[in-house]
């Protein structure tokens, strides 16, 4: 069965040759420099954006595509080549651009591709701009220029060179280099190998490197998960190294391995990044409704609180700048650090890791056992609009007593964990996620939305 193409909050995602094709991208090109047009008419930042694009085959088509739809209205384009998305977050900054491009499927398999959009402040764009881009999209409402006026593209090989230096600047790199680490890096085939080699280089580590040339063709499904990095645990053990990190595609995303090998799983990311920064400072951090209760326990033992968001790396960055926020993110093993730039960056969760390692003198199990654990489960089914608004009133009437947060979907927090019921964004299902100390007590939790759901759906 063919899908459809996805069109959110931060971009398109779709199958390439089936619903996502060069026109499609031009389109979206036009599209969204229409839109900077129409808001950067006497711009404080030049009229131009920069694109960058992950490893698949399909980027260099993709990225010529989108690229002549922003010269059609006007807009310059730099080309970065094949780098992360993080690095065009970095350079968008960089380069004085009103908007940055990504052409990446995150953690897609390799049959999708996407085109993901940034502002000039490198976060994705808040509801009501990406409602006025899909208008444009949609009703082929661009602004179109003559030969004259149209834009011309330019490239730029700094990106590397400035990614890994604002990184280094929030380290310190003689104390990192100190603990003479043995690092495994898994890129699988995407944009990451290079810039992250070239950074733990710099840190004074022993790199093995496996499945970092950027071909694009996946060594494993890319998402980072367990299932996943099977061969990164086996290699690790294998070395003897004292930490593995494995990457998605456009390396916004870190999920890391101990030195037993074993997986401990993406939340641990974001939550071993926080222990440093609240170890350091005391302040603020933000983080949306589905991600472990572990960082509002790292918070509080450092003196701080956790803000809690909407879904959306674009929601968590704009709390972050809101509040002015020590480190943020999300439990997909999304780090994100406003030293560097307000985008999820697995670079950064590399080097915040590292750097608590060398200060504690502590392997990942020591610093993962300190943290203590809980048991997390996701799950979904099927639900249209009707009957996820009937399930989100049932499960308030059931869960009497639970303190509740409404901003997306309804967050139920008891004293021995929490549940959280949201609709997806991207396909006509319900999202069900709960966290508490054992198991017995989340199953619990998801056996009660399911009966609900059954209730409701006869």
């Amino acid at each position: 069965m063919s899908e459809n193409l996805i069109i959110s909050i931060s971009g398109m995602r779709g199958i390439v040759g089936e619903n996502l094709t060069a026109e499609i991208a031009s389109d979206y090109g036009r599209a969204f420099g229409t839109y900077l047009r129409a808001k950067h008419s006497q711009p404080e930042r030049s009229q131009s954006v920069c694109i960058g694009r992950d490893s698949r085959p399909s980027g260099p088509m993709l990225m010529s595509a989108v690229a002549a739809g922003l010269c059609s209205v006007g807009i310059d384009v730099i080309d970065l080549g094949i780098v992360t998305t993080p690095c065009v977050g970095v350079m968008t900054g960089e380069l004085n651009c009103c908007g940055g491009v990504v052409i990446t499927a995150s953690h897609n398999p390799g049959q999708y591709n996407g085109i993901k959009l940034l502002l000039g402040n490198s976060v994705a764009p808040p509801p009501d701009a990406a409602e006025e881009i899909r208008r444009h999209f949609y009703e082929r409402d661009f602004s179109d220029v003559s030969s004259v006026g149209g834009g011309r593209i330019s490239s730029c090989d700094r990106t590397d060179r400035v990614h890994i230096a604002k990184v280094l600047a929030i380290l310190n790199r003689d104390e990192i280099a100190a603990g003479r680490f043995k690092v495994v890096l898994d890129s699988v085939n995407g944009a990451g190998g290079r810039v992250t080699c070239k950074l733990l280089a710099e840190l004074g580590c022993e790199v093995s490197a496996i499945n970092c040339e950027p071909t694009g063709v996946f060594a494993h499904t890319p998402e980072p998960t367990a299932a996943n990095l099977r061969g990164l645990c086996e290699v690790v053990k294998a070395e003897s190294a004292q930490i593995g990190f494995g990457q998605d595609p456009d390396c916004d995303r870190l999920a890391i391995v101990d030195e037993n090998g074993r997986y401990i799983g993406e939340e641990y990311t974001l939550a071993l990044a926080a222990k440093y920064m609240f170890s350091r400072k005391s302040g603020k951090a933000a983080t949306n409704l589905s991600t472990s209760r572990m960082l509002d326990d790292i918070a509080y033992q450092g003196g701080g609180e956790v803000i809690r968001t909407a879904v959306g790396e674009a929601n968590v960055a704009s709390a972050m700048l809101e509040h002015n926020c020590i480190i943020g993110g999300e439990g997909n093993g999304g780090v994100i650090d406003l030293r560097v730039g307000p985008i999820r960056n697995s670079l950064v969760g590399i080097g915040l890791v590292l750097q608590l390692m060398a200060e504690s003198g502590k392997s990942v199990s020591e610093l993962v056992s300190d943290i203590g654990g809980y048991y997390i489960q996701k799950e979904k089914f099927a639900a249209d609009a009707e009957q996820a608004k009937r399930v989100l009133e049932s499960a308030q009437k059931h869960f009497v007593g639970a303190e509740i947060n409404t901003i997306d979907g309804c967050r139920f927090d008891f004293e021995d964990g929490w549940l959280h019921l949201r609709v997806s964004n991207t396909e006509p299902v319900m999202r069900v996620i709960a966290e508490a100390r054992d198991p017995g007590t989340v199953r619990k939790y998801i056996d009660t939305v399911l009966e609900i759901r059954r209730e409701i759906s006869g």
